[in-house]
């Protein structure tokens, strides 16, 4: 089960995740209260082991926008958030990175691949709202191997969202923090334990 830690902030955050056993961590470079600078970010990625996928998470940003935020980070994968088109991924395409495509469950081409994306992130009707949703209406929509959950999940919800969705792997971020943008260590430890321990 594929876990990706998302909106850290912190040395100290970006390390409980990586020694927990997170599989990725992200980094919002975009308006959120989460926001980080692409400075901030390729300082607190240096320190992440290269097992571990570090991810520059975007929304409501132009491609050429996008291209500038993430051009010096030296982060591994990019997650365009929301509603961007086959041709936006297309348009990034070149950068050499995982492309991560996080958008509603209720999104058209539904599938892992359809925007040219590496990973399929599936979200709230509000993508990155952190709301919690029927995640049985993903079970069997045949959205490919290993596509990603998110959306209200917390250490009380995740091991119930894996199994009614089928999902292949979770991305938390609302539902480890102690405060609106505020990570907790233990809460990111105890929500990767809740996941091993269901999956």
């Amino acid at each position: 089960m594929f876990v990706k830690i998302c909106g850290l902030s912190t040395a100290e955050t970006v390390a409980a995740a990586v020694d927990a056993g997170a599989d990725a961590v992200g980094f919002v470079l975009t308006r959120s209260p989460r926001q980080v600078t692409p400075d901030t970010a390729r300082r607190l990625a240096a320190a992440v082991p290269p097992h571990v996928l570090t991810v520059a998470v975007v929304a409501g940003a132009d491609v050429a926008t996008v291209r500038e935020l993430v051009r010096d980070t030296g982060l591994q994968a990019l997650q365009l958030h929301g509603d961007y088109s086959r041709a936006d991924f297309a348009a990034v395409a070149d950068l050499g990175l995982t492309l991560v495509r996080a958008t509603s469950y209720q999104a058209p081409d539904l599938r892992i691949g359809a925007y040219g994306e590496d990973l399929l992130l599936v979200d709230a009707t509000e993508p990155g709202s952190g709301g919690a949703w029927d995640y049985a209406l993903l079970r069997g929509r045949g959205l490919g191997e290993g596509w990603i959950l998110a959306g209200g999940l917390s250490v009380d919800t995740v091991a119930d969202a894996i199994t009614q969705s089928g999902a292949g792997g979770v991305d938390v971020s609302s539902g480890v923090e102690s405060a609106r943008g505020v990570k907790s260590e233990d809460l990111i430890r105890d929500f990767i334990a809740a996941v091993r321990k269901a999956g």
